[in-house]
């Protein structure tokens, strides 16, 4: 009984089955005949187009760069002796003219003393030998005295001059030496760490005469280097007349902090190297940046985008129109019939959210900037075309999202 009841259930279960089929096979045939025997075709892609406009564009160039104190100086000992004072705080700013260091000036000071008795003597020697030339003239003058005797006495007066000359020169270099046990500070800027501590004996050689480093900070140096093949198209394109710069000439650089702030407007472009490093294939460049508040610090790294540069003519797309095609860069661009036609671009420098086109489109061109993903080439498209100021769909802002994936 079972066994009855089982078949009979399979019997159901494959005639059901077969009068659905059969039902889809008519519907399908149904709607064969409607279209002409053919499936019907889904509709055109609905797509966002803008028109190509040439026009001119502010650029901008970025590269890594190096901050370096403007003046970096050694403050080296001139005079040896015993360090017996550092009068700053290591770190902190001095001004050109502060005391930094007191080396003994007692050896010095009797130096002084000495070469000061020494010339007195010496002052002494000339007044007597100036006595006796005045004395032999005038008895030369009544032929009282042979020549001889007069030419011994102007050669000891002149001697006597040379020997006060000379007396004077060694008070001048006891001076100096003496003013030398007070370091002071060559320049303004922070101090660095103490390079000999206190009581530590001093010379004048150069493993034993450096004191302390002197950063100058405001302005600073950064230094970044430019890729000769970057650098040999931007004089390519201002020989063109393609790019402009400043009627000045002077470029400005923005340098961004490795916090990801801003200073805007910091410096300028103060230096191009005339020479390429064999070694690196870049042109070194230099940038003269104000710090004030000494927000930027000899060995920082920033990234200095260097700008006031224009581009005449240029032509720019949405990156999210840009594809990789078999043949490099492509755009869709729509002709007068709404069919969408795969055009090759060469592309450059990105600027914001947009590519620099340098070859494959021209004025008036029709490109598609959203919904690429649905477009296949060179067929119908129904084209929206972007007015300036309006807003995306949310149903073509998710579109381009999608292609962007």
């Amino acid at each position: 009984m079972q066994g009855t009841l089982g078949r009979s259930f399979r019997l159901f279960t494959i005639a059901a089955g077969m009068v659905a089929l059969g039902l889809s096979v008519t519907a399908c045939e149904e709607q064969k005949s409607a279209n002409g025997g053919a499936p019907a075709a889904p509709p055109p892609p609905e797509v966002l187009l803008t028109t190509i406009e040439t026009k001119d564009i502010p650029v901008s160039y970025e590269y890594a760069g190096r901050v370096a104190g403007s003046r970096e100086i050694e403050v080296r000992a001139r005079v040896s002796g015993i360090l017996m004072e550092r009068t700053y705080t290591e770190g902190e700013l001095v001004k050109q003219g502060d005391l930094l260091f007191l080396i003994d000036p007692a050896p010095y000071e009797a130096a002084l003393a000495q070469a000061e008795a020494m010339l007195q003597q010496q002052q002494a020697t000339l007044a007597q030998a100036e006595r006796e030339w005045k004395r032999i003239a005038s008895l030369f003058e009544r032929n009282a005295v042979s020549a001889r005797e007069r030419d011994s006495a102007l050669s000891t007066l002149e001697l006597a001059k040379a020997t006060v000359a000379g007396a004077r020169a060694e008070v001048r270099t006891a001076k100096i030496n003496l003013d030398y046990t007070r370091v002071e500070a060559p320049i303004s800027g922070v101090t660095s760490q103490e390079a000999v501590s206190e009581g530590s004996l001093v010379g004048t050689g150069q493993d034993s005469s450096l004191l302390t480093r002197i950063s100058q900070l405001d302005p600073v140096y950064v230094n970044f280097a430019v890729p000769d093949a970057e650098s040999l198209q931007i004089r390519n394109m201002q020989e063109s007349g393609a790019l402009t710069l400043p009627d000045d000439g002077r470029l400005m650089v923005d340098l961004r902090l490795s916090d990801g702030s801003l200073m805007a407007d910091a410096g300028y472009v103060d230096f191009t190297d005339s020479t390429i490093d064999p070694n690196t294939g870049t042109i070194r460049n230099r940038a003269v940046a104000s710090n004030p508040n000494r927000d930027l610090m000899p060995g920082q790294f920033v990234r200095v985008m260097v700008k006031g540069m224009v581009l005449r003519d240029a032509v720019t797309v949405p990156q999210a129109a840009v594809l990789q095609g078999p043949k490099g860069m492509m755009v869709y661009v729509v002709d007068g019939e709404n069919v969408a036609k795969p055009q090759p671009i060469q592309i450059g420098k990105a600027i914001g959210d947009r590519w620099l086109v340098r070859d494959g489109l021209k004025n008036g061109d029709k490109v598609i900037i959203e919904g690429v993903i649905k477009v296949r080439p060179n067929q119908p498209v129904r084209p929206v075309e972007q007015k300036p100021g309006e807003q995306k769909p949310d149903g073509q802002k998710q579109q381009a999202q999608a292609g962007n994936r």
